[in-house]
């Protein structure tokens, strides 16, 4: 007898191909038969009659890295059929730390990552058997975030490191690898990252290439100079032989549409020299991020303390405002997309709830107050937790990034207060929306961008096809109403037709309700059973 059995589904089996109708029969938490018909029973039967089952999807971008372990937060995720994610992301995580970085790391992380308490670990080893140790509902993989290394051997200084401290780093990287990280991963746009010479990335890359390690990146500039950080990032890939994957891949600011088509040629041309280069891409014109991103980097160097200081200086104050408003050197959201298309996304004081939703104009206007001013007030309260959505972009290039092969699926979602809806709704929007509606490739081409896609990129041997001996993570969704209900407006609504879930071979979601399972696992890199 089986533990259970999947009857009658249109099987999309995550390669792209066209839908196969089987019945899928799980035991001990893997896939052991696919036939027409099985005719044994099984302990628990699912009629998929109608429906599609897939993989489990796979969220490559994603900021569950502390709340994975709340299930009573945590549990929208697989309501959305996610089943693994990949934690870690934009070179700012929670491990490795020391004592003397963690404190600083929890501060500059409660509004991205949110607040657990205290952090019971310093290395990755320590962080995964954490995790390992808790009651997580989907499976989670990490990757090395390289500003943690970074200031582990620097400090969250604002400057270049020496060729011994670059070794150092790259030593760190290695001994993440060996204790279970995926691959590494930077926000080069973020300090302490942003600090980093091409020299520094190319050093930490060959760290994570000698074990077959990804790079996974927020390039340095995505709008006005988005060409040039993509060549930055692919001089890294090529001297160190990593595979390179482009986070939440876009060009932001009306104004540089032009560089959309030339930064995909890029890319095109890197594979065709034989760089392993992908991105994903969550399926909606909006970005997210914390609020103190609006500054200039100089003005984010040291900490958060240090920022709250420069804030609070009459001179300095000035300086960053002007440079909010005019500097184009670096990733410049104000100038790229103005006051009146970031909104407020989160906060942590009560007295700033007010604000979410948002925008900093409005802000500025309730409080008859510059908007400069009102965003830079609202950084001192919140001691820089605040997040925000910016408003960067049109609907016919998010179309064209996704048609593109290259792509997969990923939500970069932020949990807490107003957040952007594709924290709930971006796996179902591009099977509803561009999928089914649109028609901009096959619902069987979707699955494969969100199961096969992701699964290749981290190496995965047992996950994101539905194969024999392969793990039991499956979603059965209606093709005919599947779509996200998220909005700006009300983004806490998660997507119609996601039915029935399975992770490692344990029903977690049935008839479109999370029934309480933690069936979840810590994917280590090179221990995938």
């Amino acid at each position: 007898m089986y533990d259970v059995i999947i009857r009658n589904g249109m099987v999309c089996d995550g390669t792209g191909n066209p839908w196969t109708k089987l019945d899928i029969g799980i035991t001990d938490g893997k896939i052991i038969r696919l036939d027409k018909m099985i005719h044994e029973q099984a302990q628990r039967e699912i009629d998929a009659s109608g429906s599609i089952v897939s993989p489990g999807f796979i969220d490559p971008h994603v900021h569950s890295d502390l709340l994975c372990t709340k299930p009573e937060i945590h549990n929208i995720r697989v309501l959305q059929g996610i089943t693994t994610e990949l934690f870690g992301q934009d070179g700012i995580s929670v491990a490795p730390v020391s004592e003397n970085t963690k404190l600083e790391w929890q501060k500059q992380l409660k509004g991205l990552n949110g607040d657990i308490g205290e952090w019971p670990w310093q290395t990755v080893d320590d962080y995964l058997s954490f995790l390992e140790g808790s009651d997580i509902i989907g499976n989670a993989a990490y990757l090395i975030p390289h500003g943690n290394i970074r200031t582990l051997v620097v400090g969250f200084e604002g400057r270049q490191a020496t060729k011994e401290e670059c070794k150092e780093m790259r030593e760190l990287v290695e001994e993440g690898m060996r204790q279970g990280a995926i691959g590494i991963s930077s926000g080069i746009q973020y300090p302490p990252c942003a600090y980093a010479t091409l020299e520094e990335l190319i050093e930490i890359c060959k760290g994570a290439a000698k074990y077959d390690g990804c790079f996974v990146v927020h390039i340095r500039n995505e709008s006005n100079l988005s060409l040039e950080a993509l060549d930055e990032v692919i001089e890294a890939a090529r001297q160190s032989g990593i595979r390179l994957h482009i986070s939440h891949f876009k060009v932001c600011g009306k104004i540089n549409r032009d560089k959309l088509e030339k930064a995909l040629h890029k890319l095109e041309d890197a594979r065709q020299e034989g760089i392993e280069v992908t991105f994903d891409q969550y399926p909606y014109t909006a970005a997210s991020t914390m609020l103190q991103a609006i500054l200039p980097p100089w003005a984010q160097a040291d900490g958060t303390g240090a920022i709250l200081s420069r804030l609070r200086d009459p001179q300095l104050r000035q300086r960053i405002k002007e440079e909010m408003l005019h500097n184009g050197k670096y990733d410049n959201p104000v100038r790229n997309n103005g006051w009146d298309h970031i909104v407020i996304a989160s906060v942590t004081l009560e007295s700033n709830r007010k604000f979410e939703g948002k925008s900093i104009q409005e802000i500025g206007e309730m409080q008859q107050q510059d908007p400069a001013d009102a965003a830079l007030d609202l950084l001192i309260s919140e001691e820089a937790a605040a997040t925000m959505i910016i408003h960067w972009g049109v609907e016919e290039d998010v179309t064209k990034v996704m048609e593109n092969p290259l792509q997969m699926v990923g939500s970069d979602g932020v949990f807490g207060g107003k957040p952007h809806p594709r924290l709930y709704g971006s796996f179902a929007r591009v099977l509803g929306k561009y999928a089914r509606e649109e028609q901009i490739f096959s619902i069987p081409e979707a699955v494969r961008k969100m199961t096969s896609a992701p699964a290749q990129l981290l190496r995965l041997r047992k996950r994101g096809m539905i194969r024999e001996g392969y793990w039991g993570d499956l979603v059965v969704f209606d093709p005919a109403v599947v779509v996200d209900c998220a909005t700006f407006e009300e983004p806490h609504q998660l997507p119609s037709g996601i039915l029935h879930v399975l992770i490692n071979g344990k029903l977690t979601v049935f008839n479109g309700k999370y029934v309480g399972e933690t069936a979840g696992q810590v994917i280590r890199r090179g221990n995938e059973a």
